[in-house]
């Protein structure tokens, strides 16, 4: 007697290789992402509103309170948002410009007349090192204010609510591809490093030995980028880029109202920061 067939319906139930669907529906990460976490969850108007009154904190309040103050504010929210490691490599990558600023104020600075002692014809000055240090300090605030929010705000809700509030698609155009140029140079520089090794090329050991392999990795990076903006520019027109009308945009981020008095707030903030500045009741 014949084995009875199992029916379809019972072939699809029973087959392990039938995929379950996506709770998305297929629709990309993009449109359903939905940013979760203190701070991160925040619209990215609001932190950069944030960011630019720590800015101007840093910059405008006079002496060391200010970048100090902007600096403590900045670690505790590195530590409650997990990205303080980030923070800390930014920071280090700017330690050459730190550098340069402590050497030149500290044997350079105008007027100063407080030398630490004699380095033949060079004198280090003790109102140098002070002033240098201040300075290195507010820069440290900038970079760290602009780099938390860069760190905690998905490049592409960015460049949305830019849309939604009106920039146009250039100014957008132009702030996502500033954004986005270290991290893809970063990686075309690696995936060239991998290849050049591929190809029998020694890229580690001494320092000249590696200097030699600048060079090779150099070329292609910058002839890498050149052809990457041809091709961004054919991949923006044959998406109508520059078609008359407003975007469609898939997803907007959040704006609650927590979020709008926080961001007025401040921008307040900013412009209290100014008026006592110039009217002289701060420094």
């Amino acid at each position: 007697m014949p084995a009875a067939t199992p029916s379809p319906a019972a072939a699809a139930t029973s087959s392990p290789a039938a995929p379950a669907a996506p709770p998305s529906g297929g629709l990309p990460d993009y449109v359903t992402r939905r940013p979760r976490g203190f701070y991160r969850a925040m619209n990215p108007a609001t932190k950069l509103a944030i960011a630019a009154l720590e800015i101007v904190a840093a910059f405008l309040v006079p002496g060391w309170p200010g970048p100090i103050a902007v600096l403590l504010i900045l670690v505790a929210l590195g530590l409650a948002t997990h990205t303080l490691r980030g923070l800390a490599i930014i920071g280090l990558s700017a330690s050459p410009l730190v550098i340069s600023i402590l050497l030149v104020n500290l044997f350079l600075l105008p007027g100063a007349t407080d030398p630490i002692l004699r380095l033949g014809p060079l004198a280090p000055t003790w109102s140098g090192l002070a002033f240098g240090a201040i300075t290195t300090a507010r820069l440290l605030a900038f970079s760290s204010a602009i780099a938390l929010v860069y760190l905690t705000t998905p490049i592409d809700d960015l460049l949305a609510d830019l849309s939604r509030r009106g920039v146009g698609r250039r100014g957008v155009f132009v702030v996502g591809a500033a954004v986005q140029m270290v991290p893809r140079t970063v990686a075309r520089a690696a995936e060239i490093v991998d290849a050049q090794r591929a190809r029998g090329m020694d890229t580690e050991g001494h320092v000249l030995r590696r200097a030699r392999g600048v060079l090779p990795l150099a070329a292609p990076v910058v002839f890498g980028a050149l052809t990457e903006v041809e091709e961004r520019a054919l991949a923006l027109e044959a998406r109508a880029f520059s078609a008359p009308g407003r975007q469609t945009l898939l997803r907007v981020p959040g704006d609650p109202a927590g979020d709008r008095v926080l961001r007025w707030a401040a921008l307040l903030g900013i412009v209290v920061v100014v008026a006592l500045r110039i009217s002289g009741r701060v420094g």
